[in-house]
C-alpha cells in the first residue's frame, strides 16, 4: 500500500522553502536550483556524489549539465508535485556542496 505524502503549493512551499534555509524556487510543481563550478570535471563529480545519495533516498533528480552549469529540479512524480521527498534531497544536496 502507498503512503500518501503531502503535497506543497503555490503558498506552502515557499513557505518551506524558507523554513529550511533552502535557496530554491519552486516552479511548476518542482522545485529548482542552478549551480555553478570551476569546470566540468568538478560539476560531474558533484553530480556523481549526488547520485549516490539520491539511489539511497530512492528519489531522483531531474537536472541538466552544460561544462560548468548544472541545473536541478526536484518533484515527486508519482505525488504529483513537491513533497517532503523533495526537500529532503535538496537538504542533502545543500550538505554535499558544504564538504
Amino acid at each position: 500500500m502507498k503512503t500518501l505524502l503531502k503535497l506543497y503549493n503555490t503558498k506552502t512551499c515557499p513557505l518551506q522553502l524558507k523554513k529550511l534555509h533552502l535557496d530554491w524556487k519552486f516552479n511548476d510543481n518542482g522545485i529548482e536550483k542552478g549551480f555553478q563550478f570551476l569546470n566540468f570535471v568538478k560539476a560531474f563529480e558533484f553530480m556523481t556524489q549526488v547520485a549516490v545519495v539520491a539511489e539511497e533516498q530512492k528519489h531522483h533528480p531531474e537536472w541538466t549539465n552544460v561544462y560548468n552549469k548544472l541545473q536541478v529540479r526536484l518533484t515527486t512524480h508519482d505525488s504529483g508535485g513537491v513533497t517532503d521527498k523533495d526537500f529532503d534531497l535538496a537538504l542533502a544536496i545543500e550538505q554535499l556542496l558544504k564538504q
